[in-house]
C-alpha cells in the first residue's frame, strides 16, 4: 500500500495482495519511521456510500465502503475517488510501471498501455 499526498488530496495505490487482504480482513496499516516518531496510515473497509477521511493521533485512515472493496476485488476496475469535506480521496488498483524502476513491482497490476508501446 502507498499513499500519496499533494496538496489537499489524498491517493491511495494497492497491489494485488493488498485489495485481496483489505477484501479478507476489511483492514489493513502501515507505518514510517521518523526515528522518535511514526506516521501511521491505514485502510479500513466500512458500511457506508462514501469515501472519507480522518487523521488523530499520527494515523491516516481511509475509509472505503465495502461495496468498493469488493468492486476492485472482483472487477477490473481501476479505482474510486471522493470528497470528504474539501479533501480529495482516491484509491486505486497500483499498475506497474512503462518505464524501468528499482522497486519491486511483482504484486502490481498489470499495466493496461504495456500492450500500446
Amino acid at each position: 500500500m502507498k499513499i500519496r499526498i499533494k496538496g489537499n488530496s489524498l491517493r491511495y495505490r494497492l497491489t494485488k495482495s493488498d485489495v485481496a487482504q483489505l477484501a479478507e480482513e476489511g483492514h489493513m496499516q502501515e507505518e514510517v519511521d521518523f526515528g522518535g516518531q511514526q506516521l501511521y496510515y491505514a485502510i479500513k473497509a466500512v458500511e457506508d456510500d462514501h469515501l472519507s477521511s480522518i487523521f488523530r493521533e499520527n494515523t491516516i485512515i481511509l475509509f472505503v465502503p465495502n461495496d468498493v472493496i469488493k468492486e476492485l476485488a472482483e472487477t477490473d476496475k481501476v479505482g474510486f475517488e471522493g470528497k470528504h469535506g474539501s479533501l480529495h480521496l482516491l484509491v486505486e488498483k497500483d499498475f506497474t510501471c512503462l518505464d524501468n524502476v528499482a522497486e519491486d513491482q511483482s504484486d502490481n497490476y498489470p499495466n493496461p498501455l504495456a500492450d500500446k508501446k
